[in-house]
């Protein structure tokens, strides 16, 4: 057992995945035990099941995280595995809570969004976030201050983040656009696969990486409506 005798695992059903809380403090060798209990019982229930990882506060896990991780896709053919997000500051906590009491209907939104295509030669700036339902062809520029969304092709010029924010993003329905940047950073010619998925870019470790919108769980680490 872990700390005053606790058990070294356990495990609880949460919306479409499972909360694992973990003693970092038993061996590795009886966490893995447990773990291989616990998901014999679940069978074909934990394929693909996204996991959030928990190792109760505690710091410089970070190696034992990764292998945990990759015992549970190997062994039972998880899905996700993620450590479980953030405790909110008391300011930002309390902003959440107003915005709870009041509801969002009566918020006045800085996002511009557009219908219909964006054509060759035309430029679309915001300062805030840009939503575009249609596509957005060769030659046309997007140019916004926080986010970009197209609900369609983007196969123009994209500039998210203009003020030098870099955890802007830009998402697609169809990520083809000529030349793409996020806040400083910029990249040529990015080409999706062309598996019709909607797809989405960000900038990780000072470059512009694209990737499944539904697969990447980027904002798994928000559970709550920020206002934006």
């Amino acid at each position: 057992m872990g700390t005053n005798d606790m058990p070294p695992v356990k495990l609880k059903g949460v919306g479409d995945g499972f909360w694992i809380t973990v003693d970092p403090q038993a061996p590795e060798e009886t966490i893995e035990e447990q773990l291989t209990l616990l998901f014999q019982r679940l069978r074909h229930l934990a394929i693909n099941a996204r996991i959030t990882l928990d190792m109760g506060g505690a710091t410089g896990c970070d190696e034992l995280v990764t292998r945990l991780t990759a015992f549970l896709k190997e062994t039972f053919q998880v899905g996700v595995v993620t450590l479980p997000p953030e405790k909110r500051s008391i300011p930002v906590e309390r902003t959440r809570q107003r915005d709870l009491s009041r509801g969002w209907k009566h918020h006045r939104s800085d996002v511009l969004m557009l219908r219909g295509r964006v054509r060759s030669g035309q430029k679309i700036e915001s300062r805030k976030h840009i939503v575009i339902m249609g596509n957005v062809n060769p030659g046309a520029e997007i140019l916004a201050g926080g986010h970009v969304i197209v609900l369609g092709q983007l196969r123009g010029r994209v500039h998210a983040g203009i003020s030098e924010d870099e955890t802007a993003t830009v998402v697609a329905l169809e990520f083809r656009p000529t030349h793409v940047q996020i806040g400083g950073v910029a990249a040529a010619g990015l080409d999706s696969a062309g598996n019709g998925k909607a797809e989405i870019a960000v900038v990780e470790k000072g470059r512009i990486v694209v990737q499944s919108y539904l697969e990447s769980n980027l904002f798994d680490a928000l559970p709550w409506p920020e206002v934006m």
